[in-house]
């Protein structure tokens, strides 16, 4: 069986399911019909994807930024990885759901709390990849650099930087995978546009089909920026 084999099988069981009733259609219905609303609703659905997508590339950006530069002064520095190190764990213990309401009363209904929220669920795992992967240097090579009396940047920029890398791309994936979940959350608490926004006016109607289309679209896109992330995966690599 390839590696769309179970996802096929899903789909034809979601289909069978609804086809003879075993779950009233308005809650389940059929994967056909859903494919259905989601061409009748494109126009309106690509508006609100482009705006949940522009929030999870922004937010995933400044987490990849804060996260690279937070991870370089922890590695550096034992004072900071002492000091912050709890305040990461800190972070991750707190509920999304929770945070949101905060956040949207903070900051208002536009882009800047949905951005803030995906920072503080992606920035976790990409700097504890890239720690992790500063620790996994094998002692050899920077044996050999502080030979050559090397300074920690150099000894970054040549070594553990580059052996980092499979680490890092381990988080990236696993925060891209977080961004776009963590706008819609977001986007649940109010908005002008976005998927969230829109899974919460259809669902006030109980139009459940157009919530499973969402829900489809979520997926779809987090699949394709996960595919994107193992292209340039692959690219760097093989440098």
């Amino acid at each position: 069986m390839n590696q769309w084999g179970s996802l096929i099988i899903v789909v034809v069981i979601w289909e069978l399911v609804s086809f003879f009733g075993l779950v009233p259609k308005f809650l389940l219905p059929s994967f056909t019909h859903v494919l259905t609303v989601l061409f009748q609703e494109g126009n309106i659905l690509a508006m609100h994807v482009l705006t949940t997508l522009v929030e999870a590339l922004i937010g995933l950006s400044f987490s990849v930024f804060l996260a690279g530069i937070l991870a370089v002064l922890m590695d550096k520095y034992h004072c900071v990885h002492t000091f912050m190190m709890p305040l990461l764990l800190v972070s991750q213990t707190i509920p999304t759901v929770a945070l949101a309401p905060l956040l949207i009363l903070w900051f208002g209904y536009g882009m800047m709390p949905k951005i803030i929220l995906i920072v503080i669920v992606c920035f976790f795992p990409l700097t504890m990849s890239l720690l992790n992967g500063f620790k996994q240097i094998d002692e050899a090579y920077l044996n050999m650099m502080n030979s050559f009396h090397a300074s920690y940047w150099q000894i970054m920029k040549y070594v553990k930087f580059p052996f980092a890398l499979p680490s890092f791309f381990s988080g990236l994936k696993v925060s891209t995978s977080y961004a776009i979940i963590s706008a819609v959350i977001a986007e649940w608490l109010g908005g002008d546009s976005g998927l969230g926004v829109y899974m919460t006016r259809v669902r006030k109607s109980y139009a459940f089909d157009k919530m499973f289309a969402v829900i489809i679209l979520i997926s779809l896109f987090s699949l394709i920026l996960l595919w994107g992330v193992n292209r340039i995966e692959r690219f760097v690599l093989q440098k």
